[in-house]
């Protein structure tokens, strides 16, 4: 029975090959030949009925049927193929798609990126050369950590409506609803960085922040900020100078001093208003800097105690510095632009440039 089965089976495989043959003659377009690839070598196709009978006869004759039905079915996939260039090549219309080479092509249009993209970006490469992570966060922050992580009292002027966007929606915590907002600094990347790892560590976390406040040249209500922070042993206030003045000397290919003037901020303990050496004048007073020598640039000091217990960390056991500089103003400072809102209007001439 197993001899008849495998004579039956070799010659249904031939005449399936002559039957695909003739068939194939009568082919002159893709459609028709896809038609006759589905109806020979498809799935629920003769061919494949014939290859599930294998199972029936031994497995020695198996092996010189198999090997015959594999063949042939390359040889069918072959003439396909040979096929199918025919008609391409028959069917193709060679005066219609012909290209004049001498013909002068269209100039694509190039893209540009936004000057707070580029700033970014070589911000990110300069603190990854010098051994920095970059973190990340939430733009939708909870009130924990967008204040009281940071230390900032209630009845700071910070939570009024003036300065957060505050959202309707709360999220629920043990027996309490915490409010959310949208996140009004980089400093709230903070906490959330320190709860899950352990100093020593150095990071810094640019991202998107909002304040409910009027835009005019210098204010906007969405702009972008970068954090610095380092947490260790023994950090002080020398290492946040020298540090500083590394990343600004390197950012505008010159050399930049740093002057940190006292002041407040409820997350640092000293904090300092900071200051850099004119750029355009290197210090020696010019209009641009209104003849001190000095331009303002933003906050900085060393992290408060209040705000590594917030982080689960022992109070007093680790010292560390922080700041949040915008990059809309290093923007104006680097590329010369008198006006914050340029970077946010859409306007593509103002970006073309860059």
């Amino acid at each position: 029975m197993s001899k008849w089965i495998k004579y039956m089976l070799k010659e249904e495989i031939v005449k399936i090959k002559n039957n695909f043959e003739e068939e194939l003659k009568k082919v002159n377009n893709v459609e028709m030949l896809f038609e006759l690839e589905k109806k020979y070598l498809g799935r629920k196709s003769k061919f494949s009925d014939l290859l599930k009978n294998l199972k029936n006869i031994s497995s020695e004759k198996r092996k010189t049927v198999g090997e015959l039905a594999n063949n042939t079915k390359k040889e069918l996939l072959k003439k396909l193929q040979t096929k199918k260039q025919e008609i391409i090549t028959t069917n193709f219309d060679w005066e219609r798609e012909k290209i004049d080479i001498t013909i002068p092509g269209k100039q694509q249009g190039v893209g540009h990126l936004n000057p707070i993209s580029l700033v970014r970006s070589e911000i990110e490469d300069i603190f990854l050369r010098m051994g920095y992570e970059i973190s990340d966060g939430p733009e939708i922050e909870t009130e924990f950590y967008n204040f009281d992580a940071l230390n900032i009292p209630q009845d700071h002027p910070a939570r009024d409506m003036q300065d957060t966007f505050w959202l309707k929606e709360h999220i629920q915590k043990g027996d309490k609803k915490e409010r959310l907002s949208m996140r009004s600094q980089t400093s709230a990347m903070q906490a959330r960085y320190m709860q899950k790892h352990k100093p020593p560590f150095r990071i810094i976390a640019p991202g998107k922040c909002f304040r409910n406040e009027a835009t005019d040249t210098t204010h906007e209500h969405t702009f972008y900020q970068f954090e610095a922070l380092v947490v260790g042993d023994d950090i002080n206030v020398g290492h946040l100078k020298f540090v500083a003045e590394t990343f600004f000397s390197e950012f505008f290919a010159q050399k930049v001093k740093i002057r940190l003037r006292p002041s407040y901020f409820p997350f640092t303990e000293p904090g300092f208003e900071f200051d850099i050496s004119c750029l355009v004048c290197g210090g020696k007073g010019c209009r641009a800097c209104q003849g001190n020598g000095w331009l303002e640039l933003g906050g900085a000091g060393m992290v408060n105690q209040n705000v590594f217990v917030s982080a689960g960390y022992p109070r007093n056991r680790y010292t560390g510095f922080a700041w949040g500089f915008g990059f809309e103003r290093l923007a104006m400072m680097k590329y010369k632009i008198d006006d914050v809102r340029l970077f946010h209007g859409g306007d593509l001439r103002f970006i073309k440039q860059f």
